[in-house]
């Protein structure tokens, strides 16, 4: 069927592949509400307003740690870019959602009861672990007898999975992504510099001069508020500054891949020495984050090109290849037919 579509829910972004058009897009994954709960923008504009807005907008994620967190209006917003943008016909379609592999049953089928439990429901709805689409959106065929170490990391959180003969085999999920990070970065900087920065401001110092190791150079001008005048100022950030705000999340992270590999199977683990571990998720584009990790784990790192898709380009594979077909299964609903 060509109406098939591959949706991963991130935390940070919404992305969704179209098999009509063969193309992914990729929009910010927030809304903005007025009267609490009457949409009034969605995805890149809503998300603009962010920190921006009025008392009468508020703006929100409704996907928090990895999970659906505003149930309503996830389901309003999908809709919306499905319907008005996609110009997708839903009563014909195929869905295959990507979901976190480490959450319970019930957060699973929160995913697919957006679908199952609108109005308009899909010709069908399929669920696929993440860890496996992004294998599969990196280019490793999951089906082989080889172990493969997948390391994403996402907005609110970091899957740390290992897959092999086209299953997974163990799984962590961190309470840590992007945003921790940034958050970090902001309270650094006020607790060093008397100085109040919003997370936007924290996340572009991070994505321009931020490095996962102590010797980066670089250097950004920002506006924030000084906490003993009140008054906003300029003040000029380093990398060296970014740094120390994210040493220790950093360091949490490789600690973390470290105690999961002292889990994995030998066999297993002699192929994932041998192939390396692969980083991907919009984290992944943190700069030597790799390097920073191999020196940790003494094992090559294989880092994504587009990290924030790979695991809608393994969906795309998924509704369009019948070699990785299966990796979408069904979830029972009493409320679809």
């Amino acid at each position: 069927m060509s109406n098939a579509y591959g949706i991963d829910f991130g935390t940070g972004n919404l992305k969704i592949f179209s098999k009509a058009s063969n193309d992914i897009t990729n929009i910010k994954d927030t809304i903005a509400l007025v009267n609490r709960n009457q949409m009034y923008s969605y995805g890149d504009a809503a998300y603009a307003m962010y920190e921006k807005a009025p008392a009468n907008i508020e703006v929100s994620f409704p996907i928090i740690n990895g999970v659906i967190a505003d149930f309503d209006n996830m389901q309003t917003m999908i809709y919306a870019v499905l319907e008005a943008d996609l110009k997708a016909n839903i009563k014909r379609s195929d869905i295959v959602v990507a979901v976190p592999n480490d959450i319970t049953e019930v957060e699973k089928k929160a995913f697919f009861d957006i679908f199952a439990k609108a109005k308009v429901r899909p010709h069908s709805i399929r669920i696929c672990e993440k860890p496996l689409a992004d294998a599969i959106g990196m280019g490793v065929d999951v089906n082989e007898p080889k172990g493969v170490m997948v390391v994403d990391m996402g907005a609110d959180t970091t899957e740390i999975s290992v897959v092999s003969l086209g299953g997974i085999v163990i799984s962590e999920l961190l309470p840590m992504g992007g945003n921790q990070l940034d958050d970090s970065i902001v309270t650094y900087i006020r607790r060093q510099f008397n100085l109040v920065i919003g997370r936007k401001t924290a996340k572009m110092l991070k994505e321009e001069i931020g490095s996962a190791i102590e010797d980066a150079q670089g250097a950004l001008m920002i506006v924030g508020r000084d906490v003993v005048s009140g008054l906003p100022m300029e003040f000029e950030v380093d990398a060296k500054m970014v740094y120390e705000g994210m040493r220790d999340d950093l360091q949490n992270l490789a600690t973390a891949i470290k105690l999961l590999l002292e889990k994995v199977p030998p066999e297993l683990a002699k192929d994932i020495v041998h192939s390396g571990i692969y980083l991907t998720g919009g984290g992944s584009n943190i700069r030597s984050l790799d390097s920073f990790i191999k020196s940790i784990t003494n094992i090559q790192m294989n880092v994504a090109e587009r990290g924030e898709e790979t695991v809608v380009m393994g969906l795309s594979s998924v509704v369009t290849d019948a070699h990785y077909s299966r990796f979408g299964y069904e979830m029972k609903s009493r409320n679809i037919n």
